[in-house]
């Protein structure tokens, strides 16, 4: 019999007017959300559709989203619970999850934080990368303060990547498939003659690691000298097992966020091809370390607000990096079937919690009509609205203000070449971030991809781009369209821009800091660049450190290349890392942590990382990449 708890519940946008839940069940939950405040119930919400919104992806799973209207003390602990009636029978959190609560509590909790004093943030969670997951380093730091409204942290920012839909394990794919099956996720129909529906497409998956053979192609963009070449749309190297269909995706997210269904699962594996065996038994040791992890993570997501925000991997890697990707993607029924599927999990799983109002009106009816229809027409119709879709970013009027940024699904095409990368948002879109900023003393600014990010590899992205290769080294940077990256340069020139900017990224599989401030201007803002990435992913270590040195030789604060930088009107500072020597990019896995001032400037600025240890970024004299 499965858990009637499947997934979650994850603590989602948390004001001191709203409280949003998310969880997944094999049935529409009915019962009563309850708040407790030493130990008495202070608030008592029934399970019913003014406060609750369920929607249905197959024969036993439903997606739950809680938004409730609360007027609750901020900067206290609050107990919640949920209490569910299901045959006669009353359950709460502890007892379908007993290892929910952190010691001797009996319940979860949460505190209703408007001002943000310190905060969890991270990016790229690959379930098989050898490293561990720093979500656990959370975990630990949650449990320790548990007690302490300030030093409790305030919220976790997931800044990208929270899934690998274009990179994922045989095992999990394999364990996917069970998945889908046990809980008779929704079927569809595909594009191809060949594979015709997705029952055929499980079929064929029994071998693994063959998906590349079956994804599209495109002959768009075919060099001069061959014309009808067939180039692969989706361009990962790793697309041997890229999630095709919405089941395939939704599965994936319950797997990441919980450890309930891989217990439900015949978890024996299967025999791979011989020339990916040795790759298979490396991914499998690396899931099976992940897998025994997650009733921590589970934990961890239950106690802290948690908001999202995607990146390129969530949909697949190089996803609208050039106009002439894009071309090449929407016109083919079959890869813009599976973005739009990757979009239909993205705002079940991630953006219905970010932002609930966003997500009404004929957004609300088309999702609605595939949910009580799930056809391909209702699935193309809702599609095709989540192509056009404009509202994935959102604020938070929390002390500073939370800026989220969608690098996305806005972006600014090139209007020389349709080949060389497009800005990460479109002059419409940083418009609208002005306006936002306008007034504010101090912001914090989500964006996926670092805004000053490391000269010496932005260097090397021009130059593919040069070379009509942009594809092949990702570059897609804030700097790689002049456009884009003039006006995100005078936002920060603006009079009445905020004083304090701290900027949260991820995306590049290494944490570093810089503290940049206007050249020739007497009252500078002060900016700080936090990258933190990757929560479970690791850029080569040896390389990084090649390119780190080189960055410093090539870029230091007196070299003549820093003037034919776009950054040039910018001071920069690289911090420094404590017991790192002259380092300033450290590869190592881990989760990002910040504490702020009340002005909204950084006074601690750390990774965690689960075996205790806490790489800690300080302020240094050397002027680095103007």
């Amino acid at each position: 019999m499965l858990n009637e708890i499947l997934a979650g519940p994850i603590l989602r946008r948390l004001t001191s007017k709203q409280l949003v839940l998310w969880w997944v069940s094999p049935a529409i939950c009915r019962g009563e959300f309850v708040c407790y405040l030493d130990n008495k119930s202070v608030l008592q919400v029934p399970l019913h559709s003014d406060v609750l919104s369920s929607y249905q992806i197959g024969e036993r799973a439903f997606v739950h989203l809680l938004d409730v209207t609360i007027d609750l003390p901020c900067d206290t602990l609050i107990e919640y619970d949920l209490l569910f009636n299901n045959a006669g029978q009353r359950k709460n959190l502890a007892q379908i999850l007993p290892h929910l609560t952190y010691g001797e509590q009996q319940r979860p909790s949460f505190v209703i934080s408007p001002n943000i004093n310190n905060m969890l943030h991270g990016s790229c969670r690959n379930p098989h990368h050898p490293s561990s997951d720093s979500l656990l380093a959370g975990d630990q730091l949650v449990g320790d303060t548990l007690l302490d409204v300030q030093k409790r942290p305030n919220l976790l920012m997931m800044s990208g990547d929270q899934i690998y839909a274009d990179h994922v394990a045989g095992h999990t794919l394999h364990v996917i498939h069970q998945v889908i099956e046990l809980l008779g996720l929704n079927n569809e129909q595909l594009f191809d003659e060949t594979l015709p529906n997705s029952e055929t497409l499980y079929q064929q998956s029994a071998g693994y690691y063959q998906r590349r053979d079956i994804l599209p192609t495109t002959d768009i963009g075919a060099p001069w000298y061959n014309r009808n070449a067939q180039q692969p749309i989706f361009t990962s190297v790793h697309t041997d097992n890229h999630l095709i269909t919405f089941a395939e995706t939704m599965a994936m997210y319950l797997l990441i966020w919980s450890p309930n269904l891989w217990h439900e699962v015949a978890n024996i594996g299967f025999n791979p091809p011989d020339k990916y065996r040795a790759q298979y038994e490396r991914e499998l040791a690396a899931i099976e370390d992940f897998v025994q992890g997650l009733d921590k993570v589970q934990r961890l997501l239950a106690h802290i607000p948690t908001y999202m925000i995607f990146d390129d991997h969530d949909v697949t890697d190089d996803w609208n990096i050039t106009a002439q990707w894009e071309q090449a993607a929407y016109q083919n029924p079959l890869a813009k079937r599976m973005i739009g599927n990757l979009l239909m999990a993205y705002w079940l799983c991630q953006g219905w919690g970010n932002d609930p109002k966003q997500f009404t009106g004929q957004f609300k009816q088309l999702a609605d009509d595939y949910q009580i229809a799930p056809n391909s027409q209702n699935q193309d119709a809702f599609i095709d609205h989540l192509l056009h879709f404009s509202h994935w970013q959102y604020t938070l009027e929390t002390t500073p203000k939370l800026v989220v940024l969608d690098c996305r699904t806005r972006r600014w095409r090139s209007e020389q070449n349709i080949n060389e990368p497009s800005g990460l948002m479109d002059w419409e879109a940083l418009c609208e971030l002005q306006q936002e900023l306008i007034g504010q003393d101090s912001i914090i600014l989500v964006s996926p991809a670092p805004i000053f990010g490391v000269k010496v590899i932005e260097t090397i992205q021009r130059m593919a781009t040069i070379c009509g290769k942009p594809l092949a080294v990702d570059a897609e940077s804030w700097m790689a369209h002049r456009g884009s990256a003039s006006t995100i340069l005078n936002v920060f020139k603006h009079p009445k821009t905020p004083h304090h900017f701290v900027i949260l990224s991820g995306d590049v599989h290494y944490s570093f800091v810089y503290d940049i401030q206007l050249r020739f201007r007497q009252s500078s803002p002060k900016i700080w660049q936090i990258t933190s990435s990757g929560i479970k992913n690791q850029f080569p270590q040896r390389l990084i450190r090649c390119l780190d040195s080189i960055n410093r030789w090539l870029y230091g604060g007196y070299s003549p290349l820093n003037l034919f930088t776009k950054r040039r009107a910018m001071r920069i500072k690289g911090r420094n890392v404590v017991g790192q020597g002259h380092r300033r990019l450290i590869p190592r896995s881990g989760l990002g942590y910040i504490e702020l001032a009340d002005d909204g400037s950084p006074t601690h600025i750390y990774d965690l990382h689960n075996d205790g240890h806490r790489t800690e970024f300080i302020e240094g004299k050397e002027e680095l990449i103007p």
